[in-house]
């Protein structure tokens, strides 16, 4: 019998890169890969990478530069490049970096196996086609292995935003919802390989319009009520969504249906009006305000996460207040923040910047208001009772570690097994997770 290669594939960026990493390594299987935890170690090294924030590419590149001695020390090694740079950078990666056999996008992973198969000594394989077929349909089936209780599944990718900071509908494409079927036939097999929790994904999740299975399109609350039907699956997350989509039906279900957790991620980006319309955000600050009211009511427990955007182009001290403004109003648990950072080929690129000491100075008292309401919230859970679903032993002797209801990190003393979902009283709140008790 011959021996399975080596895969190793290194992730960047955000969890939808997570699940098309571990698509891409099933992928590969029929080739005969098996994944491994070192570069050292590997027959194939892949990158797949994200184009969101400064300097991706030239960190890629610099982390290729890495591996330069394991291709001399080992011809037949293969490398690749996977993702969002992957689809920007294209034919100037493997210009900078001979070493490199194949290139492929974020639409195209499913050719990986004929792409792989090319590859390697002078041949190079290029593709960053937005292809028309389906690359879901085109994979190969999961193998039956046991899975842990979290998953991600990918149910919408792509966006017609085109916010002038953002470069997803340009590395991403177009909208793309998958069929309903197909979503509900993967959650179906992950819950048997025993997932618990699915998160649904998506660049503009809430966006989700794919086809029924008698025909006409579902929403993203359609799917949500029909995959909360499935024996096993006892939670549901989704992320990431654009207010302007938030529609009525999504915001009912997070009232009636109990599968559907607590937790939102709702990114606003600015709380100015005119930082808004320059981002082409296509919401204002008080629609998004009456927003989140509606939520609320619905759910009066949600707890609301967000994305900020310091020091946008044009910013102006006022502009900043005005966000600071917004957070106080709504009283977050978390947020991810950061320092604008110019993308070549985007509308903002092109705009005066904001002086780089000054956006970081705005980052800096963002984040700390930030993270006084995000202690504070985690302050407000001691003494209450919540779910933990179970994932792995914590660091202490006789400990397991889990997510609450609303994603906080939760440890607790418990000889439960993972895949349980816990009933405890948080006693303790820490810097980043809550100590409980099994009630």
């Amino acid at each position: 019998m011959t021996p399975p290669r080596k895969l190793f594939i290194k992730t960047y960026g955000c969890q939808m890169n997570v699940y098309d990493s571990e698509r891409m390594a099933e992928a590969l299987g029929s080739n005969g890969y098996v994944e491994v935890g070192a570069p050292e170690e590997a027959d194939m090294i892949l990158l797949n990478t994200c184009h969101i924030r400064e300097r991706a590419a030239e960190k890629i590149y610099s982390e290729l530069g890495r591996y330069r001695e394991l291709k001399d020390a080992k011809p037949d090694l293969k490398i690749g490049v996977a993702g969002c740079v992957a689809q920007a950078e294209g034919a100037e990666i493997m210009r900078r970096q001979p070493m490199v056999d194949l290139v492929v996008g974020p639409q195209s992973y499913h050719r990986l196996p004929e792409m792989e198969a090319r590859a390697g000594g002078r041949e190079k394989v290029i593709d960053t086609d937005f292809p028309e077929e389906d690359k879901f349909a085109h994979l190969v089936a999961r193998p039956k292995a046991k899975r842990g209780p979290t998953a991600f599944l990918t149910v919408q990718e792509g966006c017609d935003k085109f916010c002038a900071f953002c470069v997803v509908p340009y590395t991403r494409g177009a909208e793309v919802s998958r069929p309903a079927a197909r979503v509900l036939a993967e959650a179906r097999d992950l819950v048997d390989r025993g997932v618990r929790e699915i998160t649904l994904l998506g660049q503009n999740v809430n966006a989700y319009h794919g086809e029924g299975p008698e025909g006409g399109d579902w929403t993203l609350a359609r799917l949500i009520r029909e995959l909360a039907e499935i024996d096993g699956l006892i939670r549901i997350r989704y992320t990431t969504s654009h207010p302007n989509d938030m529609d009525d039906d999504l915001i009912a279900a997070h009232g009636d249906c109990p599968v559907l957790m607590p937790y939102l991620h709702l990114p606003v980006q600015s709380g100015s009006d005119r930082i808004l319309k320059r981002m082409n955000r296509s919401h204002t600050r008080d629609s998004y305000l009456r927003l989140i009211d509606r939520i609320r009511a619905a759910r009066p427990d949600i707890l609301m996460t967000s994305d900020f955007i310091t020091g946008f182009p044009e910013e102006t001290d006022a502009d900043f207040r005005d966000t600071l403004n917004l957070i106080e109003q709504v009283g977050y648990g978390a947020a991810y923040s950061f320092r604008y950072s110019s993308r070549p080929g985007t509308p903002a690129a092109e705009r005066p910047q904001v002086p780089e000491d000054v956006s970081t100075a705005r980052l800096h008292e963002l984040q700390a208001l930030i993270t006084r309401q995000q202690r504070a919230t985690q302050d407000a859970m001691v003494g209450r009772e919540v779910g933990v679903l179970i994932e792995r032993a914590g660091r202490l002797p006789g400990q397991m570690a889990g997510k609450s209801d609303h994603l906080h990190a939760v440890h607790v003393q418990t000889a439960a097994a993972p895949g349980t979902l816990l009933r405890v009283r948080v006693t303790e709140s820490g810097p980043n997770s809550l100590a409980a008790e099994a009630v």
